[in-house]
């Protein structure tokens, strides 16, 4: 049954500035309804309520209605639901789906791939093991991407060997390298969340386990994206280069020892392995 919340005291919680965004704080930020941290928006996630009085996601921050900010994560979902903190902040009843976190879940991980989509189409990407190690090893010259994409249920000493190429390579590429943003490679992160059909749907291919992203807007866009759904899957979704050398890379649980690279699932013809048509 949706919890339907009456607005009632929580405990530990101050009502009269649950969820005020009218309070003094930096321009572009929100008061997490939770922790009461002030945090730049794109690092927190907004609800509102429906007409009907259900609270729904609102992860691109376009629908019309008073903002409810969040940060990011099931446990946040489950204990503003549990302290009514949604509907005090709404100053009204407010039902919360009992599958919200899955929706938001769900709407993230699409906004995710929509945007690596939107990329590829822009000529900011590259598939392929061979291919995203080229682009690693040229990381002097043409500056560091800003991401790199490695498959959880793809082969576990492929993501293993390319974190450990993209630690010693783009570690050492110091700020001004030639690229269109000029900062260093250490900045590159390391996006591990997704699966191998995940990541292909967006390409064009059947599957993708190996995804270099060039730096840009939709490349800012995206990783914002990601940092928010970390919250809601298991496991590591984003890694920085000094993370990533640790046991995060490791298989996800349920990836087969014997796990195949993309060479081993040449693409369809729609796709050379570019990442352009």
């Amino acid at each position: 049954m949706p919890n339907h919340e009456d607005g009632g005291a929580a405990v530990g919680e101050n009502p009269e500035n649950a969820g005020d965004e009218t309070a003094p704080m930096p321009k572009g930020h929100r008061r997490c309804i939770v922790t009461r941290e002030v945090r730049p928006r794109d690092k927190l996630l907004r609800f509102v309520v429906s007409p009907d009085g259900v609270l729904v996601p609102d992860v691109d921050g376009r629908l019309p209605g008073r903002g409810l900010w969040l940060s990011p994560g099931r446990d946040m979902i489950e204990i503003a639901a549990r302290r009514r903190l949604f509907s005090r902040a709404a100053r009204g009843p407010v039902t919360v789906p009992p599958d919200l976190a899955d929706q938001v879940e769900r709407v993230l991980t699409r906004r995710c791939l929509s945007l690596l989509g939107l990329a590829r189409r822009a000529g900011q990407v590259v598939t392929g093991y061979e291919k995203v190690r080229a682009r690693v090893l040229g990381a002097a010259d043409s500056g560091p991407p800003a991401a790199l994409f490695a498959a959880r249920d793809g082969a576990a000493d492929g993501r293993s060997k390319m974190a450990a190429l993209a630690t010693a390579v783009l570690g050492s590429v110091p700020e001004g390298a030639r690229g269109r943003t000029g900062r260093g490679g250490s900045n590159c992160r390391l996006v591990v969340g997704f699966d191998a059909t995940e990541l292909g749907q967006p390409l064009g291919r059947e599957r993708a386990v190996h995804v270099a992203l060039e730096r840009g807007r939709l490349a800012k866009g995206l990783l914002e994206a990601c940092d928010r759904l970390a919250g809601f899957r298991p496991g590591p979704m984003v890694l920085s280069l000094s993370e990533a050398q640790g046991a995060a890379v490791r298989a996800a649980p349920g990836a087969a020892r014997g796990s195949t690279t993309e060479s081993e699932h040449p693409a369809d013809g729609t796709d050379d392995g570019t990442g352009r048509d």
